[in-house]
């Protein structure tokens, strides 16, 4: 038994050996990519192109009866990008903080755990840094599958006039956690109010609809505060809980098991098309009968599927509204642009479709 160990030990061994010396090839190779894209100041995140290279190399272990499937080839790929783009250019992201937010692990899904990382205070904030240039890219929530959109997302996007690049599905997944084991003795829940809601069976079943709900800016900054009060306790991920040395009570309490988020990756760069492409805009209407019947109908006359409609206030002394619009396609096909100029809409970004 043991000979026959030791033997595949030092046939793993091998092929590690193999692997190290092929991924130092390749991030050789990465560096001469880096030092071109330097010298034409391109982008270094190129959401379009790791997507191909990840669906190739699907493609190439299904004919070849791989045993990893799609999501375990991705999971170690993704590492090998980030890696990539270190080496590439060193550039800093900026995301809704603070460390152990749901929009960190967004954040780390896409850019890996070495990034150079500027958690913010909020959403605005994270916006602000990429206008004002000091992150090149900014990871923020823009909807949730149970309570809908983020407003103060949508309202920045039109104020600021950054590019959404990529877009991120998290399934999310709240945690309770506390210093008490006993869940009676609680006195106090720290959440960011979506969780909260988005928890209320569990607050109801276990009597804690009646205890004192405090609000937080974030679950992470929840998970901080519950760390630090004996009979309190927090809704929060379970990454932030084990940050903060607060144990789990309870792994999964949010009411829709299914429960998702939708996160967006905002810079100051045009993706390429991919042929999956999905467009935002902000679209404005004049305030008359059947303005908004005219505006869709143009998107049926081109065949262009609609993927989301929300209205958002001017925020002034009106009751005036304007729109953010999701549909399929790049900005780069010629009926994309032509109703987006016929419309006079702004453009918010087209960028591969993952969600």
């Amino acid at each position: 038994m043991e000979s026959k160990l030791e033997k595949l030990r030092k046939e793993i061994d091998k092929l590690d050996n193999d692997i190290l010396k092929l991924l130092n090839k390749r991030m050789e190779i990465v560096k001469k990519v880096g030092e071109l894209k330097n010298n034409l100041n391109a982008p270094i995140y190129r959401p379009e192109r790791e997507k191909e290279i990840i669906e190739r190399l699907v493609e190439i272990s299904n004919k070849q009866n791989g045993i990893l499937n799609k999501d375990e080839i991705e999971a170690v790929f993704l590492e090998i990008f980030a890696i990539s783009r270190a080496l590439e250019r060193k550039e800093r992201i900026a995301f809704l903080g603070p460390i152990g937010t749901y929009t960190h692990q967004a954040a780390e899904f896409k850019f890996g755990a070495n990034a150079k990382y500027l958690p913010l205070l909020n959403i605005e904030a994270v916006f602000k840094a990429i206008a004002n240039k000091e992150a090149k890219y900014g990871v923020v929530p823009i909807e949730n599958n149970t309570e809908g959109v983020v407003g103060i997302t949508l309202d920045s996007l039109k104020k600021y006039g950054v590019k959404i690049v990529s877009e991120i599905c998290l399934d999310i997944h709240h945690s309770f956690a506390s210093l008490q084991d006993d869940i009676t003795k609680i006195k106090r829940i720290y959440s960011h109010p979506q969780g909260y809601n988005q928890c209320l069976n569990f607050l109801e079943t276990h009597n804690l609809l009646d205890v004192e709900f405090i609000p937080t800016e974030s679950t992470a900054r929840a998970a901080e505060l519950a760390g630090k009060d004996e009979f309190s306790g927090a809704i929060c991920s379970k990454i932030a809980a084990k940050i903060n040395n607060v144990p789990l009570l309870f792994e999964k309490i949010e009411d829709n098991l299914a429960n998702r988020t939708r996160f967006i990756i905002i810079s100051d760069f045009k993706t390429n098309c991919s042929g999956k492409d999905k467009t935002s805009v902000i679209a404005k209407t004049s305030h008359k009968t059947g303005a908004l019947f005219e505006l869709l109908k143009n998107f049926k006359e081109k065949n262009i599927n609609l993927l989301k409609i929300e209205s958002r206030p001017n925020k002034d002394d009106t009751f005036n509204t304007w729109f953010y619009i999701d549909f399929e396609g790049h900005i780069d096909e010629e009926k994309v642009k032509n109703i987006i100029e016929k419309e006079q809409m702004i453009w918010l970004g087209s960028y591969l479709r993952e969600c």
